[in-house]
């Protein structure tokens, strides 16, 4: 039997998987962490060692509170700074107080901290610059988020952190990226549990507009539960991940297909959906995408070193695929059952 059932899955699949694939962007134009209309300007003037554009970039954002494009702009930027800087310290040269290039800086010297053996030393050399750019920032939830970010590296007791988080929710309550930071520490991997991961993230997405990126939170901490061993409050219930998964599928049905807005929280869903062989969500997710492929979670490292997160992507996608046309029966999908020759052909 089990003999039989490989054979008609490959027949199936030799049947299908054309069709299935013609559904879905092509690999060779999925791209990977695509900037937006207006970052990606700013990314290639910072190439030609051009500052201008990322400033009034980020002025526009801070000017217009428009705190979430702001998180992610200085984070790409912060990440183009990383490998061709150039721009930066001609920015920072050209106007030392510019708390927008302050805060690029600040957000690449975490990276590079965070990257560093001596991990902790680092990111605590670096509290009176982060401290100092959040403490000038009356409104921006930003220089926060970072905050919360350096805390978790630096070893912060849950005192300090809660300060922290009470400052960035007075100045954005419902912001995605500072709820992200106080999930990573409350995660079982940091100074939390599952439990406790799970308890703040599925408050905050009850407390969210219906169309935030913060209702798609519990899918992030059933991606932490996947991911890290079982701690002292056991496994997360399957249950509860499949709550999430019901959240964030309604989330991003919300958006319109191929949208770049919700790719990275899409892209998750996508793998929480595969690791639950949840094959059919999966597939309808890989179509919203689209051609946005993210770097988290699929750059996330299984191992010693970091894997190619695009082409985690591709073959998550083709193993979706696979297991979809191993699945879909031949019948009904062509001609009738006669064939060509009728009850006697061949």
């Amino acid at each position: 039997m089990s003999l039989l059932r490989a054979l008609l899955g490959t027949v199936r699949s030799a049947r299908h998987a054309p069709r299935l694939t013609a559904a879905l962007v092509p690999d060779a134009d999925v791209l990977l962490d695509a900037p937006d209309e207006r970052l990606s300007p700013a990314l290639v003037a910072a190439a030609l060692g051009d500052p201008e554009p990322a400033a009034k970039l980020l002025a526009t954002t801070r000017d217009a509170a428009e705190w979430e494009d702001r998180d992610r702009y200085v984070t790409r930027l912060a990440t183009f700074a990383y490998h061709r800087g150039g721009w930066l310290t001609g920015w920072l040269a050209a106007a030392p107080g510019d708390p927008d290039a302050l805060l690029v800086t600040a957000q690449l010297a975490v990276r590079r901290a965070w990257e560093s053996p001596a991990r902790a030393e680092r990111l605590r050399e670096l509290a009176p610059l982060v401290r100092e750019i959040a403490g000038e920032a009356p409104h921006d939830p930003v220089p926060w988020r970072l905050a919360l970010d350096h805390a978790r590296g630096a070893h912060a007791g849950h005192a300090v952190f809660e300060s922290l988080w009470e400052q960035a929710v007075r100045r954005s309550p419902h912001h995605y990226g500072c709820h992200v930071a106080a999930l990573k520490y409350l995660s079982a991997q940091w100074y939390g549990s599952h439990r406790a991961a799970f308890d703040f993230a599925e408050q905050a997405a009850d407390d969210a507009a219906p169309d935030s990126l913060v209702g798609a939170l519990p899918v992030r901490a059933a991606y932490d539960g996947l991911r890290v061993p079982p701690g002292p409050d056991g496994s997360v219930p399957a249950d509860r991940v499949d709550r999430a998964v019901a959240r964030a599928l309604a989330l991003s049905a919300a958006f319109p297909a191929g949208d770049p807005w919700p790719a990275e929280v899409r892209n998750l869903l996508a793998y929480v959906l595969v690791e639950r062989a949840r094959w059919t969500e999966a597939w309808e997710e890989f179509g919203r995408i689209g051609p946005y492929a993210t770097s988290f979670p699929w750059g996330a490292a299984r191992g010693a070193a970091p894997e190619d997160p695009l082409l985690r992507f591709l073959a998550a996608r083709d193993r979706v695929r696979g297991e979809l046309a191993r699945r879909t029966p031949l019948r009904g999908t062509g001609r009738g059952r006669a064939g060509r020759g009728g009850p006697g052909g061949h």
